[in-house]
């Protein structure tokens, strides 16, 4: 068998636990900041347009496989915020005419203002860098590969963890220009890599569909994270029995285990 070169790693709800609470908390944060800086009335309805608003993106751009783009979601709900109405939900939006109810600079200010958020109030699980260094001391190549609207937020969040020393790459949807799983994502990470032989990377993470069967359709090995929080507000799947991950995990905790079972098998 191929021996294992090289490993992948999930963001949301692999390597760090993402629940409802947590990334309301980012919103909240977010709201504060854009009704303040932008005069707004009302921090209540800029939070009710923007969950609207994502969940219409959510429904538009994931079945497609293009990442939300949260520059866009913001000029809806300022657009919104400031008298537009927001079209039926059988209908798109006139993104040119919302933006024009906004500056580039308060949409930026608004972007950023939600990714510093969840850099500050998203907590690092500490057991993650110890387990990464472990892995490279044993000669592996690691890299972030992640569906995420902003990839800045993960490099930040990464950088502050003290991870980013461990990582060959961090590949995020939004640079990509897909989700997963579409091969291509999985192909800027192998190349990111150095093009290991497919079977000689594996893939960890906690969305059955994005994760295990985008990683599988591209020939990489797959260990699917179970652990994920009951209440995450992030995409997710379940197994539906036509394909089976390599290995199953309750936590990444276990990862290590699986990964002296894979190199004893090479």
């Amino acid at each position: 068998m191929t021996t294992l070169e090289a490993v992948t790693l999930d963001f949301g709800n692999t390597l760090v636990p993402v629940d409802r609470a947590g990334l309301q908390a980012v919103v909240d944060a977010t709201a504060r900041h854009v009704v303040e800086r932008c005069g707004l009335p009302d921090r209540d309805a800029f939070l009710g347009a923007w969950a609207e608003e994502r969940e219409r993106q959510f429904r538009e751009d994931v079945p497609a496989l293009r990442e939300v783009d949260l520059a866009q979601r913001t000029a809806r709900v300022l657009a919104r915020l400031r008298g537009m109405r927001p079209p039926a939900v059988t209908q798109r939006w006139d993104d040119e005419a919302a933006a024009a109810l906004s500056s580039p600079g308060e949409v930026e200010m608004a972007v950023e203002a939600y990714s510093a958020a969840f850099v500050d109030g998203m907590p690092v699980p500490p057991a993650v860098e110890p387990l990464l260094a472990r892995l490279v001391r044993r000669g592996l190549r690691l890299a972030v590969l992640s569906n995420w609207p902003l990839a800045a937020t993960i490099d930040r969040y990464c950088d502050a963890a003290g991870w980013t020393p461990h990582l060959v790459a961090i590949v995020i949807s939004q640079r990509v220009g897909v989700v997963k799983p579409h091969p291509a994502i999985f192909e800027a990470a192998r190349s990111a890599l150095g093009s290991p032989n497919p079977a000689a990377i594996l893939h960890v993470g906690d969305d059955w569909s994005a994760d295990v069967v985008g990683a599988r359709a591209a020939g990489w090995r797959t260990a699917h994270v179970r652990g994920r929080p009951d209440d995450s507000p992030l995409p997710g799947s379940e197994p539906d029995g036509t394909i089976h991950a390599d290995f199953e995990l309750r936590a990444l905790a276990e990862l290590e285990f699986v990964i002296d079972r894979v190199l004893s098998r090479s």
